[in-house]
């Protein structure tokens, strides 16, 4: 098949903070030089922005760094956070605790990151950059060598059994000196890699969470501009990891949300129905009195933090930002690091811009751990594997590990094994019974999936793969009472009865793209490919 090609000095896959960072340092370099870079981004959203998602509350010290006349670019940083509250939640009650010094955010700012992303956008497209919105990278080019060269997009055009259609064309063949993988959590591409180039080696397993989040329009009375609350405890029990964030936004808005550890042992445990319940509690709901819901979505985030990130250069490549797992899980934020993390890569790419193409860059990993990024990190590791204990214990040595060893132990902890093994078999676990929705705080999965503006031509193949279609029952429906129907936000995986016999429907038009099916699985069996380019969510303010 005769394909068409490109060919680029550099290709960057994923138009989020880390690509766009590192496309925009990359430009600015050759500016101040004189010399003309050829810089390609493919974003596997219909337009920047569409597949992006958090809290969030950004620390612009990277931000500074790379743009440091953002203010006058109008960048959409309009709201100072102000006021920061620490909540323990029981059932029915309420206690504020002290915020720990790494979850105080004076000089930081709540966003949303989805208009900060299509902001950088058109930054980099002022500085040459060329962006392909609704391209997905499907595959990886490689030399005669096995160095990477550069990345295949996906074909369009194939019905549900795999062939072509009068639309059908094929993916584009796009080759580059370096390719940089900047496809956030869980990357499909991403995963190849680390297996092929042995990428996780000396490096403890990545551990996950989901946060599932809705954003308010709320009455001018429960409205504060620059308000941060994040929470603990209820509704979740004190052997789980999990918390809730409400960030008060400009214009009467509020994203509220809630993360749940994956390395929950309860396959009971819904994490969308997590955030329901947490809205009813007595200390949260009035915020949402006299609101309306305007929008929804749910991603995976990486928490290993430095012990588990990996090798981040081979032969032709680089990891950045969310593909190797960037996140200050006690800081709650990533933003700030993932955009470090591309411009460090730039630095380095630009270096030797005039190298034999599709070298390895060991010179990037070592400017990194020489960064603020790497101290940040270091100083945080041993929080989030504290929390293996338990609430108490984890918040106990949290305490320790901030106000006496100042993320100095001379310890690191580890994460025991990763979080697909972490399920119990549901005959030893406590079934959930999780309250009904009133349509008016809670809601129900398939009502919050329409507010994604989710779109998937149904006509193509199923981009959620099981590698063996039998385990879904044998495993997953018998031991784990499927899993799956639960830890899944957008209600994609469904259990039919058809003559007397358990069948697994996948609702794959539903899915929003969060991944947490090809984390969570307890065999590994569901593998997560990009669909036809453009299709899933497309989020607005998120």
């Amino acid at each position: 098949m005769q394909r068409e090609s490109l060919h680029f000095d550099i290709v960057i896959v994923g138009a989020g903070p880390a690509g766009l960072a590192c496309a925009i340092r990359l430009s600015q370099l050759a500016k101040t030089t004189g010399r003309e870079l050829s810089i390609g981004i493919l974003e596997k959203g219909a337009t920047v922005g569409a597949h992006i998602l958090s809290g969030a509350v950004l620390d612009p010290i990277a931000l500074n760094e790379l743009l440091p006349e953002w203010q006058q670019l109008d960048a959409p940083l309009y709201t100072p956070a102000t006021d920061d509250h620490f909540l323990l939640l029981t059932a029915k009650n309420s206690w504020r605790l002290p915020t720990p010094p790494l979850m105080k955010n004076h000089g930081n700012y709540v966003i949303s990151l989805d208009k900060l992303c299509r902001w950088l956008g058109a930054q980099a497209e002022n500085l040459g950059v060329q962006i392909f919105p609704g391209f997905p990278a499907t595959e990886i080019l490689y030399t005669d060598t096995g160095a990477v060269c550069g990345v295949r997009t996906g074909d369009k055009g194939i019905d549900n059994a795999g062939q072509p259609t009068d639309l059908y064309q094929p993916g584009i063949d796009l080759y580059a000196k370096q390719t940089v993988f900047a496809e956030g959590c869980r990357g499909s591409l991403t995963k190849t890699l680390l297996q092929r180039f042995n990428l996780t080696k000396n490096v403890q397993a990545q551990t996950y969470g989901i946060g599932v989040k809705e954003l308010w329009e709320v009455a001018p009375n429960h409205h504060q501009p620059g308000k941060v609350m994040h929470t603990i405890g209820w509704p979740l029990d004190t052997k789980t990891y999990g918390g809730s964030f409400l960030y008060h936004l400009e214009n009467h808005l509020v994203a509220v949300g809630f993360v749940v550890g994956l390395d929950y042992s309860n396959p009971f445990l819904d994490p969308y129905e997590e955030l329901q319940r947490f809205k009813t509690h007595p200390a949260i709901r009035d915020t949402f009195e006299n609101a309306k819901r305007i929008a929804y979505g749910a991603r995976a985030l990486n928490e290993g933090g430095w012990q588990s990130i990996p090798k981040l250069s081979f032969p032709g490549g680089l990891l950045i930002g969310d593909s190797a797992g960037f996140l200050n899980v006690p800081r709650i934020k990533g933003i700030h690091t993932s955009m470090k993390s591309g411009m460090i890569a730039a630095e380095a790419i630009f270096t030797h811009i005039d190298d034999p193409p599709n070298g390895e860059l060991s010179e990037y990993p070592t400017q990194l751990k020489q960064s603020w990024i790497a101290r940040e990190l270091y100083a945080a590791r041993n929080i989030r594997p504290a929390f293996r204990w338990g609430l108490w214990p984890g918040l106990a040595y949290a305490a320790l590990d901030t106000y006496v060893l100042h993320g100095k132990a001379p310890w690191t902890l580890q994460h025991p094994k990763p979080d697909y093994l972490c399920l119990k078999p549901a005959t030893v676990c406590t079934p959930i019974q999780y309250p009904k929705h009133d349509g008016v705080l809670t809601f129900d999965k398939l009502t919050s999936v329409f507010l994604s503006n989710t779109l998937h031509n149904e006509n193509q193949p199923c981009h959620l793969q099981l590698k063996d279609p039998e385990l879904a029952i044998a495993v997953n429906f018998k031991i784990y009472a499927s899993p799956e129907s639960r830890y899944c936000p957008a209600a994609v995986y469904e259990i039919l009865d058809v003559d007397t016999k358990p069948r697994l429907q996948i609702n794959f038009a539903n899915c929003i793209h969060c991944k947490t099916c090809d984390i969570k699985d307890p065999r590994q069996n569901i593998n997560w490919v990009p669909p036809e380019g453009g299709d899933g969510p497309n989020y607005t303010e998120m």
